[in-house]
């Protein structure tokens, strides 16, 4: 657990370094903060979609994956959560929720969290984990000084994600295959571009109700049916 946990941290620290630079900014120069954190996440999103070998299961992921998020209303969920903890934290934070949220869906859709947990519970290296912190760190920053505090927030759920996979990796050794991560990859990276073109105010996607496309990109890819 060395690995999440250090990447937790990482952060967390970030997020108050962010949080502290926010402070002394004036308005236009946030403006340009967060422009420049949305193209950079487009061009993280576009780097990660590449990986997919198998379009038609990066497609169909996506769809049947945003169906299903739609029905059960991931995305308004999500929100409503976020919203609760904004009311808690109260406004002189900013929008805490979004942030936390946004910030969430970055650090934890990625290859880097599935593949660095899984190695890291099989085999006690956390190197994978450990760079993923130093990314994460700096992300952070940047996303504090755009969005505020509730950045740290999210330390928090990346725990359990990667925490849970961690404990779990004999479980997954036998099941998760590279073809798979590729595809789980491919996937998450287009939801990261859509977080990136959100952020640039471009698009307006529900991004939370398409998270089912990717146990659906894996699910797909193990059917082998394309």
């Amino acid at each position: 657990m060395s690995g999440t946990i250090a990447n937790s941290l990482a952060i967390v620290a970030g997020a108050l370094v962010g949080t502290m630079l926010k402070m002394g900014i004036g308005e236009k120069y946030k403006t340009i903060v967060m422009n420049a954190m949305g193209l950079s996440i487009v061009l993280v999103g576009l780097q990660m979609t590449l990986k997919s070998q198998n379009i038609l299961v990066l497609i169909l992921a996506l769809t049947i994956g945003g169906l299903i998020g739609e029905f059960f209303n991931i995305d308004g969920l999500m929100n409503r959560f976020g919203e609760i903890v904004t009311e808690k934290a109260g406004d002189r934070f900013g929008d805490v929720g979004k942030a936390m949220v946004n910030a969430s869906l970055v650090f934890c859709i990625g290859a880097m969290a599935i593949v660095g947990s899984i190695e890291e519970g099989l085999t006690g290296n956390a190197s994978i984990l450990y760079a993923k912190a130093m990314l994460d760190g700096i992300i952070s920053i940047v996303f504090a000084a755009s969005m505020g505090i509730g950045t740290a927030l999210s330390a928090l759920l990346v725990f359990l994600y990667q925490g849970s996979m961690t404990l779990g990796a004999g479980l997954l050794e036998n099941v998760v295959t590279k073809d798979m991560i590729a595809e789980i990859s491919g996937t998450g990276g287009l939801l990261i571009l859509a977080i990136g073109t959100n952020m640039l105010k471009m698009t307006d996607i529900k991004l939370a109700n398409f998270l089912p496309a990717l146990p659906l990109a894996a699910i797909l890819t193990a059917a082998g049916l394309f």
